[in-house]
């Protein structure tokens, strides 16, 4: 009787621990909406490690440090802070976790936030000088200095005032469109700029010591350095 008894008592511990580890698991699940794999948690951390909000180990696991980061990064980028990498926060690194049908297409999602950026820096601008500014996006993206997207070259930290003030999210006007879309297509008016600055408003004394090339509107446009 007490071995029957140990045994259901057993059964029972296995049970919860079971049911404990299943609901672990699934407060973790799905965080990443193209699939929690290995490989894709590996790549959210390498990112996020890079840019300074990730100081746990890149090993592949979801953990609460992981979960913390993409909370912190979507705050600091005016993206929802939900731990979720969804189609918005994979743009917003930079990455391409896999393919999904239910996201909208490279090209599209490119131009969509190309424009919101040129939208956010220079609304009001010339539009020469609305393309100028796509087309240092582009040339960045080229550039082995930057990184090898135009998500992750928008989203680099510190890069571009839209961001860092939520700009970034508001609507973009045709305009901004034809320009984002002029610059995709190859037109530079730059020459192959790196850097843009308002001299009316910039205060780092690094961005003066470039030499500019061109000046349309409010906007100097340097090659860098």
């Amino acid at each position: 009787m007490k071995k029957k008894i140990a045994i259901v008592f057993l059964a029972l511990i296995l049970c919860v621990t079971n049911v404990a580890f299943a609901g672990a698991k699934t407060a973790y699940a799905a965080n990443i909406v193209k699939g929690d794999t290995a490989a894709n948690i590996r790549a959210v951390q390498t990112r996020l490690s890079n840019w300074g909000y990730y100081t746990g180990k890149v090993d592949g696991i979801w953990g609460s440090k992981t979960l913390a980061a993409v909370k912190y990064f979507q705050r600091r980028n005016g993206l929802v802070a939900d731990g979720i990498v969804g189609p918005a926060t994979e743009a917003a690194m930079g990455l391409r976790l896999g393919s999904s049908s239910n996201s909208p297409s490279t090209s599209n999602a490119n131009l969509n936030l190309l424009a919101r950026c040129v939208y956010a820096e220079a609304r009001g601008e010339p539009y020469i000088g609305q393309v100028a500014v796509a087309a240092v996006v582009l040339n960045r993206v080229k550039s082995s200095s930057f990184p090898n997207s135009i998500s992750g070259v928008i989203y680099q930290p510190g890069a571009f005032t839209c961001v860092s003030d939520g700009q970034i999210n508001l609507t973009p006007n045709q305009s901004a469109y034809n320009a984002a879309r002029d610059a995709l297509n190859g037109y530079d008016p730059t020459g192959g700029c790196l850097y843009y600055y308002n001299p009316a408003t910039a205060t780092s004394k690094w961005i003066w010591s470039l030499k500019v090339t061109l000046t349309v509107g409010r906007h100097s446009f340097a090659l860098g350095k």
